[in-house]
């Protein structure tokens, strides 16, 4: 049986649901999807209905497929359809699968617009002839769906109207909305942080602690836009948009996150990001978070789009040498050498601090006032990570970042200090 090609970009909301760890099930499904041609944004285990709901509406997909073992799918599933038609999203097409139902069940979801995923479906078509039929279903042209992507309703900063604002601006189908947007981000002065670095280097649970770090400063008073980019796989076109999964400090109303693949072979940022940037300021967001793909030792993309720049990396960088070659270290703002408990942490601090001294020219500066800090995102509330934001908070403000009076204490020093930090309960 031939496979049905898509003929638009598809996206899916990958989980599994509330109490359910057993995710081996999601995860082969999503690697089919993505063998397929579909940009699978994968949420893991363990995840609530307004979970799932939320990433369905802020990534604008248009299909939701939830394994859910533990006993109460009917229940979940049907919370789910209903929430999506409650966040105006009733058209997202919901999956699921996991424990075998009674026709009873099955019959009941399906008239409340939910598909199960019998094991019978895998053994009739194989399991990519199963998933294949997710991917017919859910080829719809997104950017002309749903009327939702004007002007109006952005600036008024509904999340389903810049969900979909971004799908269009992507597609490059709508010139004037690119123009509105334009327009209306020019009236405001938002600042976009740039983060950037090496492939396993944290950047994602970097970016998390950061939103963390600002929500608790500001007491919730700014609104966060983030754009998290991952690469499109050469081979089928699909893509695993993988950085939701980090984050903990998304919520709707606070803070917008948006995954996207970069839709062709080279470069690290989509096409049309000025736009898709512009439609998150126009809406109203106080800082944009943009988060591209790890990269090597020359791509410098970040610093067209950015005010700020963060270069992150680890201390396993090879030889000092290596660090010559990282034109991120001509540009960046400030440096993080993240998981800096792993050995030689506090060398590479040493070495990048020595390089940054030699790239700016500035052979009298000691090494230890460079802006590169220790930080360990994995570590609960680390100074290095608590020096770094307020490092970065000050420059933001500089560009536009509202000032505020912050309850978050400062920290001595650039690096972590210890497991748990004295004074922290």
């Amino acid at each position: 049986m031939a496979l049905h090609v898509p003929a638009n970009p598809l996206r899916f909301v990958t989980a599994a649901s509330l109490f359910d760890g057993h995710d081996a099930g999601i995860d082969g499904m999503r690697r089919l999807l993505q063998a397929q041609g579909a940009e699978v944004v994968d949420l893991g285990h363990d995840r609530s209905v307004e979970e799932v709901v939320t990433a369905a509406v802020q990534e604008d997909v248009q299909g939701v497929a939830v394994s859910s073992g533990q006993g109460s799918q009917v229940e979940y599933l049907s919370h789910l359809a209903d929430r999506l038609t409650e966040r105006g999203a009733a058209d997202v097409r919901v999956y699921g699968g996991g424990a075998p139902l009674a026709p009873d069940e099955i019959a009941l979801l399906a008239a409340r617009g939910v598909r199960v995923l019998r094991s019978q479906d895998s053994q009739w078509l194989g399991l990519p002839g199963m998933i294949n039929e997710l991917i017919r279903d859910c080829d719809v042209d997104l950017a002309r769906r749903r009327p939702q992507a004007d002007a109006e309703a952005l600036r008024a900063g509904d999340e389903s109207a810049l969900a979909r604002a971004i799908t269009v601006l992507q597609s490059g189908a709508d010139d004037r909305l690119a123009a509105a947007v334009r327009d209306a981000a020019r009236s405001r002065a938002v600042p976009v942080l740039g983060i950037t670095g090496t492939g396993g280097s944290g950047k994602s649970s970097l970016t998390d602690e950061l939103l963390h770090r600002l929500r608790r400063d500001s007491e919730d008073k700014l609104r966060v836009a983030v754009i998290a980019i991952d690469p499109s796989r050469r081979r089928g076109g699909g893509a695993l948009l993988g950085d939701r999964i980090r984050m903990n400090s998304v919520a709707s109303g606070a803070v917008f996150f948006r995954s996207l693949a970069t839709r062709r072979s080279n470069g690290t940022a989509p096409a049309h990001m000025v736009d898709i940037i512009a439609a998150c300021k126009a809406a109203g967001y106080d800082l944009v978070i943009v988060e591209t793909p790890g990269i090597g030792q020359g791509d410098t993309s970040i610093a067209s789009y950015a005010a700020v720049s963060l270069y992150v990396m680890t201390p396993d960088y090879g030889t000092a040498s290596q660090l010559e070659k990282i034109d991120m270290l001509d540009l960046a703002d400030a440096v993080a050498i993240n998981k800096f408990e792993l050995r030689g942490g506090e060398e590479a601090r040493h070495d990048v601090a020595r390089q940054l001294v030699r790239n700016r020219e500035q052979p009298g500066t000691p090494w230890q006032r460079m802006p590169v800090f220790g930080t360990s995102a994995a570590r609960l509330n680390d100074d290095g990570v608590t020096a770094l934001y307020h490092h970065l908070k000050g420059l933001l403000v500089d560009y536009g970042l509202p000032r505020f009076p912050g309850v978050l204490p400062t920290v001595d020093g650039q690096v972590s200090a210890g497991l748990i930090p004295a004074g922290m309960a």
